[in-house]
């Protein structure tokens, strides 16, 4: 059984190594606009569902709240930007001001509801959600309701900007991609998310991760060993809150748009909570590959079938079945194979950690 949950444990890292492999070097082997758009939300979305997974799958706590923090991060990058111009000094600001927002926010929310029962603290975050989401639509001089806010990033990121120029002073090409601010604001994105993902992975890996699983398994008995509970669970919610809000702001400087569907929607808390379970909770790794399923069935399912769908045109029954407009069924078909099959996760069922006595 340890062999095979080594081997198990190798795969997924070999996996999650070829998934950084491809976003690496994404905007030279999918030169499209459109993959590129992919490739960055795929980034940011392996942050935020691995900062939610800190969250239920190590320390067993459920949040609806982890898109509230999102949308404090773009949100804040956002209105810096729209104020103060596209400079640094307003993308520092304005990420500094959503961290700190979201962080008083974990607090006061920890502190007044993590001792209670594990349902009602879950409705405490659903309505502080809701209520984030009627401020963002009611304030509509700083966040411009439900139109949201459009804003200019720095010089650095603008598609205009030449990295490298050659001779004839024409922007340089690297294997036929134009190294321009649209390749450097792409690899902003992409070592963002890294630096936040290695620092999750070096958290749960590090002696707090194992208190943090000692709570969720049995908190009482982690407890009565002297680990003060609420703190060490306040601790991990306001860590999630400010790791969940720097990847809004890297979000929001992407996008160069910020609105509510896009930051603080209810459907994004979903789609977290889908990706959480297809990868596997606890793991930290499946939310890799959650991410990455989710994310390209979401921008290509619909396209696959319906070019299936064009194929089989003279089978009976076969259009009607993959008619693009039945894609969310389908997604909803192989949400629940992907949970009948791997009941805790492809990363979790493929690689089991066993503890031995």
């Amino acid at each position: 059984m340890t062999q095979e949950t080594d081997r198990g444990a190798d795969f997924v890292k070999l996996v999650v190594l070829l998934i950084a492999a491809l976003l690496l070097f994404a905007p030279f082997l999918f030169q499209d606009i459109r993959s590129l758009e992919v490739a960055a939300r795929i980034c940011v979305f392996i942050v935020l569902v691995a900062s939610y997974d800190l969250l239920i799958g190590y320390t067993g706590i459920v949040s609806f709240a982890h898109t509230m923090f999102f949308g404090f991060g773009a949100y804040g990058a956002a209105i810096a930007l729209r104020q103060m111009g596209p400079g640094w000094d307003a993308v520092l600001l304005g990420t500094l001001a959503g961290a700190l927002v979201s962080l008083v926010m974990a607090i006061a929310i920890g502190l007044l509801s993590l001792r209670v029962k594990a349902i009602f603290f879950a409705m405490i975050t659903l309505a502080a959600a809701s209520v984030a989401m009627v401020l963002a639509s009611q304030l509509s001089q700083f966040t411009g309701g439900e139109d949201g806010i459009t804003y200019k990033t720095p010089d650095l990121f603008k598609t205009a900007t030449k990295l490298v120029v050659t001779e004839d002073g024409k922007v340089a090409r690297l294997f036929g991609v134009k190294l321009n601010g649209k390749l450097a604001a792409y690899y902003f994105v992409f070592a963002s998310s890294l630096v936040l993902f290695v620092f999750m992975i070096r958290l749960v890996g590090s002696p707090i991760g194992t208190i943090l699983k000692a709570i969720r398994e049995n908190e009482a008995r982690a407890e009565a060993i002297g680990y003060r509970v609420v703190a060490y669970r306040t601790f991990v919610f306001c860590v999630s809150a400010v790791i969940a809000s720097l990847a809004g702001s890297v979000y929001a400087i992407w996008l160069k748009y910020t609105g509510p569907d896009t930051a603080l929607s209810f459907s994004i808390m979903i789609d977290i909570l889908l990706m959480v379970v297809i990868g596997g909770m606890g793991t930290m790794y499946g939310a890799v590959i959650g991410a990455v399923l989710m994310v390209l069935a979401q921008y290509y399912l619909r396209d696959l079938m319906g070019t299936a769908a064009e194929a089989l045109a003279n089978v009976p029954l076969l259009p009607f079945i993959l008619n693009p407009d039945m894609w969310l069924f389908w997604l909803g078909v192989i949400f629940i194979l992907l949970v009948y099959f791997f009941p805790k996760g492809i990363a979790g069922s493929l690689a089991r950690k066993e503890t031995e006595a």
